[in-house]
């Protein structure tokens, strides 16, 4: 079973170009970033004479309520949200893509996903040392962003897996109503492989902070950590990782799968607005797992993240409803409940950097953004993104990923980059390095996810092909894919 992971790793260097190995890169030269939902299990062995950390029960507690709160997201919450958006005749179908993704997901990661995540390895790919989770055990913990404070490694293992499987879940909206479902679960391992699992290495795998007793031992511990958080990357939540990652594989998908057979010209309205209101709603509420469980503590930084997640959502419901109502003539529950996604989606990257007014201008700025993302943007793109997965998480995350970069700062209200030597805040802190910083890793993003989604799909397609005949299509793919039905009448 190792050989046979290892040939994958060797396929993915040999298709993403091999990458150079930590120890020969540049030390970063700022304060590590704190980026949360990401701490790597505690590699720092204290001296002999300090007692090993033991877990705090309240921060294990919150952690095991908040990966509860991020799997509900998936299912039920995403599996209505988008089984509401499509036509009657394929309800059953996003239902089963969704729920059969989440559950296919959660067994890759614990085989290997954990493992290429979040291991030290080399700049962009984790290592084999935890395949089945080898050496995870109930006493075992992994690292928080406070130094001496850690978490049990299983509940850390199943709160990034949750990570990973809503990751995945969320590209099925693009290509929703014509895409085989074979096809589907192929893309998945395909994708997760090698497109989730190194992003999530490059923007999130850190040793975590016990070491950075030094100037010298910060360099070192740097050079072991992912390409981006060498560099300074904020993504508190997953803006990189999750959303923009699965927009962009998302979109791709879109195109190379096609366009629905009758668009423009057949009625393609939701079939049930209630059932995407609940699982909007049902998203929302999970979201507090999803981004004040990745402060990893049960402590400020988790309620910080917590108001801005619920203020910042609200705010993007009521600007994209605003926005609808001015150029469209009335306000839609559509518009309120993809404007509260949009603005999930934006504050993801930033809920634990930025302070409140930061949280409301993302908000604001995100509802409108994406209104056009899934109106002007969607008809400049030219694909069928079906239910607007690259016009709200790819535009949503884009901003949401760069405006941390602006609310982060001090100056702001943000809470500014910690610096682990010094044990505080940093004394200073540029917007325009940090934009820059924060579009270098929306950049990686976009082309890594990109050309894994391209070769992956393209491979689907020779082996078993991508799409359903035109009659299964026009018949809907409950009955012709899954033999049943969302609905007897």
């Amino acid at each position: 079973m190792r050989k046979l992971f290892a040939a994958l790793a060797l396929l993915g260097a040999m298709v993403f170009g091999a990458p150079a190995w930590a120890q020969d890169a540049p030390a970063a030269t700022a304060a590590p970033a704190m980026t949360a939902a990401a701490a790597a299990p505690a590699a720092a062995v204290p001296a002999a004479t300090t007692p090993a950390p033991v877990p705090n029960k309240g921060d294990n507690a919150w952690l095991i309520v908040a990966t509860a709160f991020v799997m509900l997201m998936s299912i039920p919450g995403l599996a209505l949200f988008y089984g509401g958006l499509v036509r009657s005749k394929n309800m059953l179908s996003v239902l089963m893509q969704v729920f059969v993704t989440f559950s296919l997901i959660s067994v890759l990661w614990v085989i290997y996903g954990y493992s290429l995540a979040f291991t030290e390895g080399n700049a962009f790919f984790g290592s084999f040392d935890k395949l089945f989770l080898e050496g995870v055990t109930p006493d075992s913990v992994a690292a928080t962003f406070s130094k001496g404070v850690v978490v049990s490694e299983y509940i850390y293992v199943a709160f990034q897996g949750a990570f990973a499987a809503i990751t995945c879940s969320l590209i099925v909206g693009a290509f929703a109503e014509r895409i085989k479902f074979s096809a589907v679960l192929l893309f998945m391992v395909l994708w997760f492989t090698f497109a989730y699992t190194p992003i999530a290495h490059i923007v999130w795998y850190w040793a975590g902070p016990d070491g950075y007793v030094s100037a010298q031992a910060a360099d070192k511990l740097n050079a072991t950590a992912g390409f981006m958080f060498q560099k300074g990357a904020l993504d508190f939540a997953g803006g990189t990782v999750v959303h923009i990652n699965a927009a962009v594989a998302g979109l791709v998908g879109a195109y190379l799968v096609g366009k629905r057979t009758g668009l423009g010209n057949v009625a393609m309205a939701p079939h049930s607005l209630t059932f995407t209101m609940i699982g909007a709603s049902l998203l929302w509420f999970g979201w507090f797992g999803f981004n004040a469980g990745s402060a990893l503590e049960a402590n400020g930084t988790a309620a910080l993240a917590f108001l801005n997640t619920w203020i910042a959502t609200a705010c993007a419901a009521l600007s994209w409803l605003v926005a609808e109502w001015i150029f469209k003539g009335k306000p839609s529950m559509l518009g309120a409940a993809s404007g509260a996604v949009a603005g999930l989606v934006a504050i993801t990257p930033a809920c634990g950097f930025v302070g409140l007014m930061g949280a409301i201008v993302i908000g604001l700025l995100a509802g409108v953004l994406c209104l056009w993302g899934v109106n002007g943007l969607k008809r400049i793109l030219g694909a069928d993104d079906s239910l607007d997965v690259f016009g709200v998480h790819g535009v949503g995350g884009i901003l949401g990923a760069l405006l941390t970069g602006v609310f982060a700062s001090p100056a702001l209200g943000g809470t500014g980059i910690y610096d682990y030597v010094a044990n505080k805040v940093a004394d200073s802190y540029s917007i325009t390095d940090q934009l820059l910083v924060q579009a270098t890793g929306v950049g990686i993003t976009v082309v890594w996810s990109a050309v894994v989604a391209v070769v992956a799909y393209k491979l689907v397609d020779i082996l078993i092909g991508l799409r359903v005949p035109e009659e299964e299509e026009r018949e809907g793919l409950d009955l012709t894919s899954h033999g049943e039905s969302a609905y007897h009448y």
